[in-house]
């Protein structure tokens, strides 16, 4: 088990940008992760793009993909695409990273490097800080679960 980097927010929003990693804070906890696949991401673009048609269609708001948002604190999480609303999106300062509130609808693409237990974090951690849905999609079981915070056990 490799060493555990606590770090502020303020610290956080100063460190560099580095090819190959994305960073996310879990608790005050550096969390650095790989880049993301082709395989990876040619799924993220096709839930996005899908997504996306709906939501313009019926104009309910704007799907984004890998943007930061600050669920809390200590808490910055970067899901793999996302959903807001129009209402909660005109209170957001899209020019800031993270955004400062949490996306209506989270979506993660599970990857064979993600732990069950941290990506059962992720879900409690979006529902928590007021996301009304969390889709995680694991593209080798050809499953995707979806959570509300009604089934989740605490």
């Amino acid at each position: 088990m490799g060493a555990t980097t606590k770090l502020t927010l303020e610290e956080f929003l100063q460190l560099p940008e580095e090819p190959g990693k994305r960073f996310e804070l879990d608790r005050g906890e550096l969390i650095v992760e790989p880049s993301p696949t082709f395989r990876h991401n040619a799924i993220r673009f096709r839930i996005a793009r899908h997504l996306q048609d709906f939501v313009r269609a019926h104009q309910l708001g704007h799907v984004t993909v890998e943007n930061d948002f600050r669920l809390g604190p200590d808490i910055v999480r970067n899901p793999d695409g996302a959903f807001v609303a129009t209402e909660p999106l005109r209170r957001m300062n899209v020019d800031r990273s993270p955004i400062e509130g949490v996306p209506d609808l989270a979506i993660e693409v599970v990857s064979e490097s993600n732990l069950a237990q941290d990506m059962l974090t992720k879900v409690h951690q979006y529902l928590d800080a007021g996301a009304k849905a969390v889709w995680v999609f694991y593209p080798n079981l050809k499953v995707v679960q979806i959570h509300d915070g009604r089934a989740l056990a605490r």
